[in-house]
């Protein structure tokens, strides 16, 4: 069994996919639009969610987390109620990581030595989404 994330967007996942595997250096995604979803009788998809994003999947650090656009006719609030851990026993990779997405974000706490870690911190991206970032030693990747 396993827990995963899943990542919802208004309308810019594509772009959102592609910075974050650009970051963390994954395979370029592959997206499922809702135009390609074949529309039942009556229930025909509109116009302006064609084009957005149904479906897509990252493996970032061994982890799959997966992304969607919401419904144009219901958007999501950004909130702060989920937060993406990061753990990681290389501090290059994790530090340069760290620091692309506090460029365009805003880094709430730097990467620093704490009481349970050589290296955490905290980065709000661009999009909204805070990821806390653990340098441990005991991780495989």
């Amino acid at each position: 069994m396993s827990i995963n994330v899943y990542m919802i967007f208004n309308g810019n996942c594509e772009e959102a996919v592609g910075y974050y595997a650009t970051v963390f250096g994954t395979e370029p995604p592959e997206f499922s639009r809702f135009g390609d979803m074949p529309s039942e009788p009556g229930q025909e998809m509109p116009e302006e969610m064609k084009s957005r994003i149904m479906h897509a999947n990252l493996n970032i650090h061994g982890s799959p987390v997966m992304f969607s656009d919401a419904m144009s006719d219901d958007p999501i609030s950004v909130g702060k109620n989920i937060n993406v851990t990061v753990l990681s026993n290389d501090l290059k990779k994790m530090a340069n990581e760290f620091k692309r997405l506090g460029e365009e974000g805003n880094v709430q706490m730097e990467l620093q030595e704490t009481f349970w870690s050589p290296a955490y911190g905290i980065v709000e991206d661009k999009y909204g989404i805070v990821w806390m970032f653990n340098h441990d030693d005991a991780q495989t990747s």
